[in-house]
């Protein structure tokens, strides 16, 4: 029996030994699955992130064909060295030229009779605007007509006692006399001529009052003194006027001046006679000019000079109270490769143009540089001859995300 014993005890012990054995394989075997299923979860982990971080480096491609590049409107142009522009942009406001507004007053007093332009009208110099009925205009043409008829009976009176004087019939001091009173009369013709000339009545004119008809003589015509536009009425028909009303305001349109604003800190950098751009955003068209004048004073409330820029108008497009923007050209400098501001578009926040080969336009991470509101300076990602979308660049971002071709964060 105790061979027996010693037998079962050294079975037992040889069994427990391999149970042992076998449970650390076990936990052995659990712990290395687990390790690798925990570096299978890392590697996914580490290549999403790899995947994410280089998402920024993807370049979309689109395939557009010609018709549909066409319909779309893109605009296709070449990169290459463009001439940029450093300017200073100011407020500016469009206002009349005031060298070329005239207040048309009727200088004497009378009832309107005929009004012959309205607002908006344009005008001929001399041309008739308005006539009043003025017994003020009556009497000076009578004072005119008996002037006339003055000097006429003086002069006749002189030629006659300067033949008698000549022949001793005479006396010198009636010859004198007569001479005197014929040179008065003349002064006082001139001096009537003048009145009326004044009003603006013409030479000829003049000479025609003696056959004017009594109903006539009331009559005044308003005359436009230069080519222009009706820019204010304030006369109606049957209205009784003064000599000094403000009746119409006439302005010659085709130049006007742009008030511009000029800064105190840019007074350093603007000088009288620089080229500059008048910009309209609102309509959407520019004119070029020159700074004709900068002010000497600054204002007290405002801190600013006051700047004047002549503008051709021929076309009447530039208004006056519109407000727009004048760049001043500080500085002219070439680049070797710009894009223009249309071009540009925006992925991963990045700044990026389409390259365009043959049918495939594919999406460029770019490095930009100076930018002066037309064009933008090209550091890096776009290289001289390389064409690109300058316009509707808009469309092939668009078909990115259709496409699916990029995923935007």
């Amino acid at each position: 029996m105790s061979d027996k014993k010693i037998y079962l005890t050294s079975y037992f012990k040889k069994m427990s030994a391999i149970g042992i054995v076998v449970l650390v394989g076990i936990v052995l075997a659990i712990i290395i699955i687990r390790m690798k299923k925990v570096t299978t979860v890392d590697e996914e982990q580490e290549d999403v992130a790899l995947q994410r971080e280089d998402k920024s480096q993807i370049k979309g491609v689109v395939e557009l064909a010609p018709d549909a590049v066409q319909s779309a409107g893109i605009v296709i142009e070449t990169a290459g060295t463009v001439q940029m522009k450093t300017v200073l942009e100011l407020p500016g406001e469009v206002k009349l030229n005031a060298d070329k507004v005239v207040h048309v007053v009727p200088r004497l007093s009378g009832v309107v009779t005929e009004v012959r332009k309205n607002l908006g009208d344009t005008v001929k110099q001399n041309e008739v605007i308005a006539i009043l009925d003025s017994r003020e205009l009556a009497e000076l043409k009578s004072a005119y007509l008996a002037s006339i008829k003055r000097v006429e009976l003086d002069r006749a009176t002189f030629d006659r006692r300067a033949r008698l004087w000549k022949q001793k019939i005479s006396s010198e001091k009636d010859y004198l006399a007569s001479k005197q009173a014929l040179a008065e009369s003349e002064i006082n013709l001139q001096t009537a001529a003048q009145k009326l000339l004044a009003l603006g009545l013409s030479q000829s004119d003049l000479d025609n009052v003696s056959e004017t008809k009594n109903t006539g003589l009331t009559r005044y015509e308003l005359k436009a003194p230069f080519d222009g536009t009706v820019i204010e009425k304030n006369i109606a028909v049957g209205e009784a006027v003064k000599e000094d009303a403000d009746i119409f305001v006439l302005s010659d349109l085709s130049t006007v001046w742009v008030d511009v604003t000029v800064y105190a800190k840019d007074l350093n950098v603007v000088k009288a006679g620089q080229n500059v751009t008048v910009r309209s955003k609102v309509l959407g068209f520019e004119a070029e000019g020159a700074l004709a004048y900068l002010g000497s004073l600054v204002g007290e409330q405002t801190r600013a000079a006051r700047g004047i820029v002549v503008v051709q108008n021929t076309e009447g497009r530039w208004r006056p109270g519109l407000f727009v923007n004048v760049e001043i050209v500080q500085e002219e400098i070439s680049v070797p490769v710009a894009v223009s501001v249309d071009a540009l578009q925006t992925l991963h926040d990045q700044p990026i143009v389409f390259v365009q080969n043959g049918n495939m336009f594919e999406a460029r991470f770019l490095k930009l540089g100076r930018n002066d509101g037309r064009w933008v300076e090209v550091l890096q990602g776009l290289s001289p001859g390389e064409r690109y979308v300058a316009r509707n660049s808009f469309v092939l971002k668009a078909e990115l995300g259709k496409e699916g071709a990029v995923e935007e964060d």
